[in-house]
């Protein structure tokens, strides 16, 4: 994903705002995430995305996702009308 692009897409959190936000804050857990914005809180499907994310930051990577936006809005699309995640959600 680039940097504008957005990882929370009910309430559009971009990567960016969220690498600033774990940069920022340095939030403990994952789920503080939600902090930035309301990222996460919505339809929930972006919550396993956010803790790598987390975990990224916290092993001092810069978080980041590689999917494209694309496959990332097909996938959510597919979760919000079967309420199933890939298999490989988020690696």
């Amino acid at each position: 994903m680039d940097p504008d692009d957005d990882v929370c897409l009910c309430f559009h959190v971009s990567l960016r705002k969220i690498r600033a936000f774990v940069e920022r804050e340095d939030p403990p857990v994952a789920s503080l995430i939600s902090e930035c914005l309301g990222a996460g809180t919505g339809c929930g499907w972006c919550v396993p995305y956010l803790k790598k994310l987390h975990a990224d930051h916290q092993h001092g990577r810069t978080p980041d996702l590689p999917i494209t936006p694309k496959q990332y809005a097909d996938r959510r699309s597919t979760y919000r009308k079967t309420g199933e995640r890939p298999t490989d959600c988020a690696k």
